[in-house]
């Protein structure tokens, strides 16, 4: 007969002795710790509350993770909430995106946008899609493009090679194209075959010669691929205007090294602008020669700070050559996302979109410059809503990146610059890459721009039009202090070009 009293008796006496062990295992631990807090100088909360101090910075650097899954409502949270998250989530998966009962959206703040609605909106089959637009039509090889968004720069180094991979595909089944990034171009970009914009950022990755400025020889070589159809000069980004491009050097591998041609495993830090270009002539002639070289289409990127040099530049213009402009300019917000940057500037510097980019179109048409130079307007703009204002405020394309980042599935951990990201875009980790399955997600990629295309022709069928190109001011109200909305054509009226510039 098998003894089950005493192996339950062995059993009790086991546990009994493990337990004792842990719990000797853990007060030592305790111990230690209370020692080496009570012993250090540095920190004058644990030094104080030895041991239970610590869980301070425990609870505080959990809690962003229980205020996004408990505690945040659904349009709450900074700096994309949940609503707008899900929409993308929904939209890329192919989900039904619909929503039930009512809007949780408040449209009572000041600065919100309304869209008027007409009376007999557009029938189905009156609508038309979108036409395509040429950009550049002095430089050798014009640009004719169809897509109303696009993908912002994300560099090879501050994104991982799956996302770079999931987004040059994704990028080509949705017939958009995919913006470089200011960190050089791989064979990741190349490899799905999609139309390109090459960044060229103040350290001029993959085009800088030895003392740091253009190497006019790579420069060529990059154009002469088929698939590279702009070249974007990078004045200054959104979530840091007069500072380059930070790589933590955790996030330069041997091959990101090799492409930007720096020291692996230390810091990317570029310079805060091009030693080349430091007033309006010297930008005008920066543009006039990448043109040249590369005879493909050339702009600019820049956030608004102010309007005086915009002015200034339309009159340098008009006094050169209309050739000499800039074929198109992106207009970056000063809310706009980045992998790392200063507090500072991420927070305070910089005018937001919903100011910068009718202002620009503006300064543009009342030059009139707004034919000749394309206006990309860029800046937490990932929802059908903020595509059709930005076209109703005059731009010609709209470019996001976070938002390609949600329709890869991106969770807001804002880990970007940890080289830890859960989801494997911004992270060179393989064991959190592998998660990211490149051919599974251009799909999701394809799925968003569809969608976002979709929505705004429900706007613009709306308010009585027959594609969202023929979006204008008119079209859109604002809510202003005292509660009541005020057209945007009447905030921002046609400017009338200048007599002297007719």
């Amino acid at each position: 007969m098998f003894p089950f009293d005493q192996f339950t008796s062995q059993s009790l006496n086991v546990l009994s002795s493990f337990f004792i062990f842990m719990v000797g295992v853990a007060f030592l631990i305790v111990v230690l710790l209370f020692i080496s807090d009570i012993s250090q100088t540095k920190d004058a909360i644990r030094r104080n509350y030895p041991v239970i101090g610590r869980f301070r910075y425990i609870f505080s650097s959990l809690g962003a993770f229980f205020r996004q899954y408990f505690f945040a409502m659904d349009r709450e949270e900074m700096p994309f909430n949940r609503a707008e998250r899900s929409w993308v989530s929904n939209s890329s998966q192919g989900f039904d995106n619909t929503v039930a009962f009512g809007s949780t959206k408040n449209i009572t703040p000041v600065g919100t946008a309304l869209f008027i609605n007409c009376p007999f909106p557009t029938l189905d089959a009156q609508a038309t899609s979108a036409p395509a637009v040429m950009i550049g039509p002095y430089s050798r090889e014009p640009y004719e493009a169809q897509s109303i968004i696009n993908i912002s720069g994300m560099s090879y180094g501050s994104i991982s090679r799956p996302a770079v991979r999931a987004l040059s595909k994704g990028a080509k089944l949705a017939g958009c194209w995919m913006n470089t990034g200011e960190g050089g171009l791989s064979e990741y970009h190349l490899e799905g075959g999609c139309d390109l914009v090459f960044q060229i950022g103040t350290a001029k990755y993959s085009v800088r010669a030895k003392d740091g400025k253009l190497d006019d020889s790579k420069l060529k070589k990059i154009a002469d691929l088929a698939q590279v159809k702009m070249f974007e000069i990078k004045l200054s980004q959104g979530a840091k205007p007069g500072k380059g491009g930070i790589l933590p050097g955790i996030k330069v591998t041997p091959e990101v090294a090799e492409i930007r041609g720096i020291e692996v495993g230390q810091s990317s830090i570029s310079p805060n602008r091009h030693p080349e270009i430091s007033n309006i002539k010297e930008l005008l002639n920066f543009i006039k020669h990448v043109r040249e070289v590369t005879g493909k289409p050339t702009g600019f990127k820049v956030v608004i700070g102010s309007d005086g040099w915009l002015k200034e530049l339309c009159e340098e213009i008009q006094q050169d050559d209309i050739e000499c402009a800039p074929d198109f300019i992106t207009v970056d917000s000063c809310d706009g996302g980045t992998g790392a940057a200063p507090m500072p500037l991420m927070d305070d510097v910089g005018l937001p979109i919903k100011e910068s980019l009718p202002m620009v179109v503006d300064i543009l048409s009342q030059y009139g410059l707004r034919k000749r130079i394309k206006i990309i307007a860029s800046g937490k703009l990932i929802t059908p809503s903020g595509v059709a204002w930005a076209l109703c405020s005059g731009a010609d394309f709209i470019t996001s990146a976070r938002g390609f980042m949600f329709s890869l599935g991106c969770i807001q951990s804002l880990k970007c610059n940890k080289n830890t990201c859960p989801t494997g875009i911004t992270t060179h980790n393989k064991s959190l890459q592998k998660g990211l399955n490149a051919e599974e997600k251009s799909i999701r990629v394809k799925n968003f721009v569809n969608k976002i295309h979709y929505g705004i022709g429900l706007i613009s069928h709306s308010c009585g039009v027959k594609h969202p190109r023929e979006l204008t001011r008119r079209h859109c109200r604002i809510v202003q202090a005292n509660g009541k909305s005020k057209p945007l054509d009447f905030l921002y009226p046609e400017k009338v070009v200048l007599e002297k510039y007719r």
